[in-house]
């Protein structure tokens, strides 16, 4: 290998186990985790300048209310880009409201207990925004909705496309996110079609088999088969409209991530002096993930 090998792109995932009003009352806001993203991705602004983009999900939003948002910027100031058109749409939440958590949670779209960053450094294609990670893969069942950011440079990205390909799917783009996100999204779409018929089997109507989806969905099987043909350096994120979420790292070791956890978050980052800092914690209690390894954060 004659190129060295750079860390490149930065990660942040944000996991908050309390409820909204519980960090209102401790630490004085309803933003205690968009807080503690923007601050992750700023401290990480070193491992990418060529944009960013961060991602929302809801665990507990009413239907019809919108419970994934995203948002992205390919410019030179892109976090704070960003985190300033969060703020405009907390504007036009009317006064009366933005102290009313069921409200907020309803009505601001940034009001999710799952929260994913991404600071790209350009390794392929151009700025454009269509580049700038989290990548989303959208459907109208929860369980399908995928949010995908990572620091990542796959070997074989032709041959992770043709898999698509021979499974029938018809890829947008031969990119490295792209890929992985497809090949992630079509064993996740694998595993809810067989818990489906199983909870038909059962006797469940179509409303009732949603939960019991989302409680039986087995992350860990879906990404030991979607990653089994992955050849690179990565360390990736996902969220799940329903609420689950990972971090999954490359078994060689080759992009780094570290991680924290206590009762009231769970926090991974590619550095760990970030997760120090942003959380006013010692070394020794952020962990690395090893290689081969994920974190796996079911909805309960």
């Amino acid at each position: 290998m004659s190129d060295a090998i750079k860390h490149e792109c930065g990660v942040a995932f944000i996991r908050l186990r309390k409820p909204l009003e519980y960090y209102r009352e401790k630490y004085g806001t309803y933003w205690y985790g968009l807080a503690k993203l923007q601050y992750l991705m700023t401290k990480q602004l070193n491992r990418g300048q060529d944009g960013a983009g961060m991602g929302v999900v809801k665990l507990h939003p009413e239907y019809g209310a919108r419970y994934l948002a995203r948002k992205r910027s390919a410019s030179k100031t892109a976090i704070i880009d960003i985190f300033e058109e969060v703020g405009e749409a907390l504007n036009e939440i009317p006064l009366e409201f933005r102290n009313d958590a069921d409200y907020l949670r309803q009505h601001y779209p940034y009001a999710g207990e799952m929260l994913l960053g991404h600071l790209r450094y350009g390794t392929y294609g151009g700025n454009s925004i269509e580049n700038i990670h989290p990548f989303l893969r959208q459907n109208n069942w929860m369980h399908r909705n995928l949010l995908v950011a990572g620091n990542f440079n796959m070997t074989n990205v032709k041959e992770l496309f043709q898999d698509l390909v021979d499974v029938g799917q018809h890829p947008k783009l031969m990119a490295d996110t792209v890929t992985v996100m497809e090949k992630i999204g079509h064993f996740l779409d694998d595993e809810i079609t067989q818990l489906y018929l199983d909870c038909k089997n059962e006797g469940l109507t179509k409303l009732e088999a949603s939960p019991v989806i989302a409680e039986r969905l087995n992350i860990g099987r879906i990404l030991k088969r979607a990653s089994k043909n992955f050849d690179g350096g990565y360390a990736m994120a996902g969220l799940l409209g329903h609420g689950d979420a990972f971090v999954v790292r490359d078994p060689n070791g080759i992009r780094p991530a570290y991680y924290y956890q206590d009762d009231e978050i769970v926090v991974v980052a590619s550095e760990r002096p970030v997760i120090q800092t942003v959380f006013n914690v010692a070394f020794e209690d952020v962990k690395e993930l090893e290689a081969g390894d994920a974190i796996i954060v079911k909805k309960n």
